[in-house]
């Protein structure tokens, strides 16, 4: 992984830049005509904040891989970020002082090839604020490289699940609004970009989180363009990271953008509980999903679910509706789960309860057995505050309640199926 036996052998940079050129406008080319993004690469991406005319906000540098290599110190270990799927991530800096992350991709199978023609063309269509913002790539010979935006914060994996005893978890208000902005980033794949996309690689270390825990989607190689014309479902091979594939897709390969609020079902499940999606250590509770349902059904349950890093440092008149929203997202059935600008707007408003623990007035224990926080404290809201939290809280859960007395109505035993 130190070693790279390319460089520094490269006498005739000139000659093998032009090359390197052409063969990168073969590449993409190759990608415009690829069977992932037939239907749609001669549309224009959306653009969240459209530049003047002239500029191109989209436009991705092409590296050469000497200057990847240089940027890397050679791809040394002490440069090392991490590791994914279909490639090794390290840290570099290129031009004057800009740190970025290089993704140098596995190319000695098709998929990652794949992957790397996929990204290169979803990522030049795609911006968003809570998407990563890709600056270059790099094609030159047999090598395929992605250039990123650095987040310095890593990723929310790392955060809910590789923090030391003596670190301090991540406290409440932080999680929701992780999970309020990748819903933001959700919304704007599933309703905003132009054609749509199916992100279908969605869990904690694929959201990365800058400054201030600002999170952002990452890794885009498995995406795909939503359905087209008459069709609901678009028919491909079964690929995701175990716990976070949705059920129907698992079994039957037709991908839905309701596949992926199944996903981020399960990222909300991890930052409630802080625990893995799949974890082979937990023996027989090793599917989080599995392990939680039972709780999920019943609410004196649900202080069980919290994490215990928390230590109780939630408002606990809040755990009812997120882990509803969690429960409506791990719907069976994908028509009943909610589209992403509905959890946008849920996310929106449970972010803003955010847990004090100065307030006056503590739960009392009933609140405590429903499970209500111990250590919550709630403050008397003016009139207005409490007009709107009624009816946000109406409109969020209004649907619910309507669906479960039509499950009543046609199956009592179906009314609380998740």
């Amino acid at each position: 992984m130190g070693s790279c036996p390319c460089f520094g052998l490269k006498k005739k940079s000139n000659v093998k830049s032009a090359k390197a050129r052409d063969e990168e406008n073969k590449n993409r080319k190759s990608a415009e005509s690829s069977n992932d993004v037939s239907e749609c690469c001669s549309g224009n991406g959306p653009e969240e904040n459209p530049k003047e005319d002239g500029e191109s906000p989209h436009k991705a540098r092409i590296f050469t891989f000497r200057e990847l290599a240089t940027a890397t110190k050679n791809f040394r270990d002490e440069t090392f970020i991490g590791q994914g799927g279909f490639g090794i991530v390290y840290k570099g800096i290129i031009g004057e002082n800009q740190v970025v992350a290089v993704k140098r991709l596995d190319t000695t199978g098709v998929q990652g090839e794949k992957e790397f023609l996929v990204e290169v063309l979803m990522l030049s269509l795609l911006r968003h604020s809570n998407l990563v913002n890709m600056i270059g790539y790099c094609a030159e010979g047999d090598q395929r490289l992605l250039v990123y935006e650095y987040m310095a914060l890593g990723s929310l994996e790392s955060h809910l699940h590789d923090v030391s005893p003596d670190e301090e978890a991540l406290d409440w208000n932080t999680r929701m609004m992780i999970a309020c902005g990748s819903a933001k980033g959700l919304r704007y794949l599933h309703d905003e970009a132009k054609p749509s996309v199916i992100y279908r690689d969605l869990k904690t270390s694929n959201i990365l989180l800058g400054e201030d825990f600002h999170p952002k989607l990452s890794d885009f190689g498995l995406a795909k363009f939503g359905p087209t014309g008459d069709q609901s479902y678009v028919a491909t091979r079964v690929m995701g990271t175990q716990g976070y594939c949705a059920p129907e897709y698992a079994t039957s390969g037709k991908l839905t953008m309701r596949s992926d609020i199944y996903s981020f079902g399960v990222v909300l499940l991890e930052l409630i509980t802080g625990r893995k999606a799949y974890d082979d250590n937990r023996g027989p509770e090793k599917h989080l999903v599995d392990w939680a349902r039972p709780m999920l059904r019943e609410k004196r349950s649900f202080g069980r679910l919290v994490d215990p890093r928390l230590r109780g440092q939630y408002p606990g008149s809040c755990l009812p509706m997120v882990i509803e929203l969690t429960t409506m997202c791990l719907r069976e059935e994908p028509r009943q789960r909610p589209k992403a600008g509905d959890i946008v707007e849920a996310l929106e408003f449970l972010s803003s309860k955010q847990y004090s623990p100065n307030v006056f007035n503590t739960v009392n224990t009933t609140e405590v057995e429903s499970g209500a926080s111990p250590n919550e404290t709630t403050a008397i809201l003016p009139k207005e505050s409490t007009r709107e939290r009624a009816v946000a809280e109406a409109k969020l859960w209004g649907e619910t309640w309507r669906q479960r007395r039509l499950s009543e109505q046609s199956s009592p035993e179906e009314a609380y199926k998740l």
